[in-house]
């Protein structure tokens, strides 16, 4: 049987499928349904990032005042310490509302920005479409 290794100094994991690796991250945070992080955003209590690759965002639109920050470059733009950050992260404690096409990406993404320190990072429940499906802005 095939093993991963843990951290340093802790016996080798054995492999993970996908689907019990995101129930795992996921069990970890608050994640947010469309409509609450419509309403947050509009507060100013959360910052939206999409993460969609080009292609989905040409087709399917973007959403207003969203950041759109592509998956290879979400730890550097959003860590306040980072040289690359994006203006508006200024502070672990920002709150970030990950958005990927369906919700399944965004989760592993959060789980990423958990690891810099960002703990109140989370993930839209079921994603662009499911922003698109609640009639939310789309442009």
């Amino acid at each position: 049987m095939s093993t991963t290794s843990g951290p340093a100094g802790s016996a080798p994991q054995p492999p993970v499928g996908i689907d019990e690796l995101l129930e795992r991250i996921r069990a970890g945070y608050e994640r947010i349904e469309a409509r609450k992080a419509y309403e947050a955003a509009q507060a100013g209590d959360a910052l939206l990032v999409d993460i969609r690759y080009a292609a989905l965002r040409e087709r399917d639109g973007l959403i207003p005042g969203a950041h759109v920050v592509e998956r290879n470059e979400l730890e550097w733009r959003l860590d306040p310490q980072g040289s690359h950050r994006l203006p508006e992260a200024t502070s672990h404690a920002l709150r970030i509302v990950v958005i990927c096409n369906e919700g399944y990406a965004s989760s592993l993404a959060a789980q990423s920005l958990h690891q810099l320190g960002l703990r109140r990072a989370t993930d839209l429940i079921g994603g662009f479409q499911a922003w698109r499906g609640a009639g939310l802005p789309v442009e």
